[in-house]
């Protein structure tokens, strides 16, 4: 499919832009905002469902605070924040309202969407919104986000964004023209990927060694993003939004950009929160025995396959399950607690009661609760799991 055909059979649809795209060193360009605007404003017309991600608070506002500053400490950059994202909305709700469209701020951090419930509850807002024919401009709160309720960046955001509305298409503006297949500032010879059907341990370690923006998120991020949106389902197309009308000439079918496939199979929403979005807070070392039943056989992982409880964690906590090797096998929600595991751990399912004194449930970690990854995919899921 062409970049054209997939925005026409598109319904809803994430645009994220950078901070590269929409600030210079004098802050916010407004005329890129205006043809940013008047872009969305035109795919809103195509009968999509359009969300916006923009970057951009913390260096509009250190540029209205002092042209040329460039806040260094945390507590600088959280009030650059303060200053900056009053004037962001001020600049979008300015450029859309000659189109007609009415916007909605929303700030989120990653404790909003690691616990199931605000995460529903972002879902239901942000459907409600796109309901009403608004368009939802999302952010990270980074007045308030500290270091264990950061998302990261907003490539990760967009990306959980895609699971959480159930999006058919991200496109990530930035100020490069898609991925490259090596490093342009030392190799003359290096070219744009136009397509990637499957994100490798290749592309990745390339990626991360490529120019990015002056935001967070650079070509890594939005490597590991379009990865993320992928096994959700949605296609990505990460293409330079300093191009005036990029999004339309995306439309119009130009080869712009770098396209990434999604994944042939694609998870559930609730098991992409739980791979992506639930924050592990420990792991779970299982032998080689427990290897096969649950990466081919579907299976519930038992106490009986557990070597080595780590972490302290409570019962209906996300862990990470671990063969050998240190591979990642796979994400789940576990029915015990690491205290009740380090107890339970290479025994049968009929000796748990004898060892607690109770028997809540048979397996650790049902399979519904589960999600388990490639076995040849280890080193992606690694990294996406790093964000």
């Amino acid at each position: 499919m062409s970049r054209a055909e997939i925005i026409e059979e598109s319904r809803r649809v994430v645009v994220k832009v950078g901070s590269g795209v929409l600030t210079g060193p004098q802050g916010l360009d407004i005329a890129r905002v205006a043809d940013l605007a008047g872009q969305i404003a035109r795919l809103r017309a195509r009968g999509l469902q359009v969300v916006l991600v923009s970057s951009g608070a913390i260096a509009t506002g250190a540029a209205h605070l002092r042209p040329g500053f460039t806040p260094s400490s945390i507590p600088e950059k959280q009030a650059a924040a303060a200053m900056g994202q009053a004037r962001l909305m001020q600049a979008y709700e300015d450029a859309f309202a000659p189109h007609g469209v009415k916007v909605a701020q929303v700030l989120l951090t990653g404790g909003d969407l690691r616990r199931r419930k605000r995460y529903l509850n972002a879902r239901n807002t942000l459907i409600t919104l796109l309901g009403w024919g608004v368009l939802p401009i999302i952010n990270e709160n980074d007045t308030v986000a500290v270091a264990e309720i950061k998302l990261g960046d907003n490539d990760n955001l967009a990306a959980t964004l895609t699971n959480l509305l159930g999006v058919d298409l991200l496109i990530n503006l930035t100020n490069v023209n898609g991925v490259m297949d090596a490093d342009p500032r030392k190799d003359p010879l290096a070219k744009r990927i136009p397509l990637v059907e499957k994100v490798t341990p290749k592309l990745l370690k390339a990626a991360s060694s490529l120019p990015g923006s002056v935001g967070r998120g650079g070509v890594l991020s939005k490597v590991k993003a379009a990865d993320k949106a992928g096994r959700c389902g949605a296609h990505t197309i990460v293409a330079d939004g300093t191009r005036a009308g990029v999004i339309d000439e995306l439309c119009a079918g130009q080869d712009l950009g770098t396209l990434f496939l999604p994944r042939s199979e694609r998870l559930t929403r609730r098991k992409a929160w739980i791979a992506f979005d639930s924050e592990a807070v420990g792991e779970l070392v299982v032998d080689e025995g427990a290897v096969r039943p649950l990466c081919e056989g579907g299976k519930s992982l038992l106490a009986a396959g557990i070597r080595q409880v780590r972490g302290d964690f409570l019962g209906g906590a996300a862990v990470r399950v671990v063969g050998p090797g240190e591979v990642v096998l796979g994400v789940g929600l576990t029915n015990y607690s690491a205290e009740e595991l380090a107890a339970i751990k290479g025994l049968r399912s009929q000796e748990i009661e004898s060892r607690l004194g109770y028997k809540d449930y048979d397996e650790v970690i049902h399979r519904d609760n589960l999600v388990v990854f490639d076995l040849e995919d280890g080193e992606s899921v690694a990294c996406l799991l790093s964000s």
